[in-house]
């Protein structure tokens, strides 16, 4: 594998489909980045609000994350939302089909989100349950950049302009891979000081087919294209998930090394 390869992007997300935050360096937990899908957003029922259905929940921006979780939220047109993040309660939501339990975050948190996607929503704070996981179910979602350029090939060919690596939503990007998809295939990672053990292949849904920057569908691009060469039994894989087997820090620019490959 080439020696030459970085990481170049660190994301987290800390609303569970809303826009990210890049960040130069970060410490890295068994639980993943800090602050990473700590919150969530749901419908009357509890069922978690997505971006195919609400494409707006892009243009949900954080501004600040603070050591205990207390959030800043922005979006056009809107003031600016501060969250206390509240994680006590006398009764720990359980969310349907979820695997982890949440904290409501209040009336004026909840018509804020109502007011900026147009139909009835709550913002509540993850919490770990007995049993249970967080909403980023404990790992990283890697891409790297020669599976893009990979992809941004295909397109080009079919006169389709290439896309951002945000459409994907990744934790960690690498650049430096001389194979595309080197992500799928590498059984352990050394980032900076951590270790990361592949999970498995990330499978696609019609989110990548949402602009982050407007906030609209866009399909439907890149699905038709990866569906032509990246379909696998369970879909349309495109990036990978890890979980953390050494927690250490991450800084941009660190190398990345690919400890073991998949015995295939």
């Amino acid at each position: 594998m080439s020696e030459r390869a970085r990481v170049t992007e660190l994301t987290y997300y800390p609303v569970k489909g809303c826009a990210g935050i890049t960040v130069p360096e970060a410490r890295i937990t068994p639980d993943g980045l800090p602050h990473d899908r700590a919150y969530v957003i749901v419908d009357e029922a509890g069922e978690l609000r997505w971006q195919w259905g609400d494409p707006g929940l892009a243009l949900i921006t954080p501004h600040s994350v603070g050591h205990r979780g207390d959030l800043t939220l922005r979006a056009p047109d809107r003031d600016d939302l501060r969250v206390a993040g509240k994680e006590e309660a006398q009764e720990v939501m359980d969310l349907p089909g979820q695997p982890y339990g949440a904290v409501d975050q209040g009336e004026a948190a909840a018509a804020w989100v109502t007011g900026v996607l147009g139909r009835p929503s709550r913002l509540l704070r993850v919490r770990k349950t007995p049993g249970g996981t967080a909403a980023n179910h404990s790992r990283l979602h890697v891409v790297s950049r020669a599976s893009l350029d990979r992809l941004n090939g295909h397109l080009t060919e079919r006169g389709v302009a290439p896309l951002p690596v945000n459409r994907f939503r990744p934790n960690i990007v690498v650049d430096g891979w001389d194979t595309p998809h080197t992500e799928d295939t590498a059984a352990r990672l050394s980032v900076g000081s951590t270790e990361l053990a592949l999970t498995e292949p990330t499978v696609r849904c019609a989110i990548t087919m949402v602009d982050q920057e407007t906030g609209r569908r866009a399909g439907p691009e890149p699905l038709r294209t990866l569906a032509d060469y990246r379909k696998a039994q369970d879909g349309i894989v495109f990036g990978a998930y890890f979980t953390v087997v050494r927690e250490g820090k991450v800084t941009v620019g660190d190398g990345v090394e690919v400890v073991e490959a998949v015995d295939v």
